[in-house]
């Protein structure tokens, strides 16, 4: 089933579970974000294919996560602060451009990936457990869920310094392994070794 949300594209990947912090400066996003906290619904963030955050109207690439704002106030610079948590990953039907330059999306919900996987999680888990280690502050207050691929291959995305394209990469991919196959070329060409 289609819906229309706000969306908020950024040089960045909101995965599903992960935290995103935003300082919130312009009118039109200042005003969706007093809507979504009025409203209690979520808008979507989406990584910029071409355009720029701030100004003009960037295009996003198809697939987004809706973000929830957890928290929000005015930070010690004056401007709004958020603080958000992913959902749901959406795929983007058709866009609309509001007057104001608010871009709006005719989005259907996409499913997660299957939890079952035919690569090997425990070296990836691992990995992912050492980052974690080093910095616990960096994740919300959930349970580690080491084996859950899903869960496991989100988290290192987020944490591995690799470009917004592979991150868009394991966001876009409609099935574990493929994501997992995206997560591992990155890995690679890290020369991360996970043996």
């Amino acid at each position: 089933m289609s819906m229309q949300i706000a969306l908020f594209p950024l040089h960045t990947v909101l995965f599903p579970g992960g935290t995103l912090s935003l300082r919130v400066f312009e009118t039109r996003y200042i005003d969706m974000v007093r809507d979504c906290l009025r409203e209690d619904r979520p808008f979507g963030v989406c990584l910029i294919r071409e355009g720029q955050e701030v100004g003009g109207n960037a295009r996003p690439h198809e697939v987004g996560t809706l973000a929830r704002i957890l928290d929000s106030g005015t930070r010690s610079d004056g401007l709004l602060g958020i603080l958000t948590q992913g959902e749901q990953r959406f795929r983007i039907l058709s866009l609309q451009d509001r007057p104001d330059k608010l871009l709006l999306g005719e989005i259907e919900p996409v499913a997660d990936k299957p939890e079952a996987c035919g690569e090997p999680l425990a070296p990836l888990a691992g990995l992912l457990e050492s980052l974690l280690a080093v910095d616990p502050e960096r994740l919300p207050p959930v349970r580690w869920r080491l084996d859950d691929p899903v869960w496991v291959v989100y988290r290192l995305a987020e944490r591995l310094p690799i470009r917004l394209v592979e991150r868009q990469q394991v966001l876009d991919s409609d099935d574990i392994d493929s994501a997992l196959r995206a997560l591992r070329e990155a890995v690679d060409r890290l020369g991360i070794s996970l043996n």
